[in-house]
């Protein structure tokens, strides 16, 4: 009787890889810059570098899960509210009058790299889908 080989979930180094791998590809498609990218997500220029490397696995503390979890939900939230990837794409490097961003970026504000400003971002835009869910 032969038995079949287990199989195992990612660990959680590589679906961190993967998670981060996903947000980076979803910033550089915002136009956002390297330094950007690394405020956003609170990374090295290394792990930066690594992230982009399919082979390769990275260590993220809860604080960098977080960032990329936010990231992930307003490119989610964009989906929702636009059907075309210009608007999608676009929509966080345009100016925004809202009172919050007052005539920046949503990508702007999230540079700086706050997490405050990072999940304010994220609720200002969550909320311009409505009940959309």
């Amino acid at each position: 009787m032969s038995q079949m080989p287990s199989q195992q979930a990612p660990a959680s180094k590589d679906a961190g890889a993967v998670a981060l791998r996903t947000a980076v590809n979803i910033m550089e498609k915002w136009n956002s810059t390297s330094r950007q990218i690394e405020n956003v997500l609170r990374i090295s220029r290394s792990t930066y570098a690594r992230a982009k490397d399919q082979q390769r696995s990275v260590s993220l503390d809860s604080d960098q899960i977080a960032r990329i979890s936010l990231v992930l939900n307003i490119h989610a939230s964009l989906r929702t509210i636009f059907d075309n990837p210009e608007n999608v794409y676009g929509f966080p490097s345009m100016a925004n009058d809202n009172a919050f961003f007052d005539g920046r970026s949503p990508l702007d504000i999230m540079g700086e790299g706050s997490f405050i400003q990072l999940y304010e971002t994220f609720r200002r835009i969550d909320a311009l889908r409505g009940a959309q869910w």
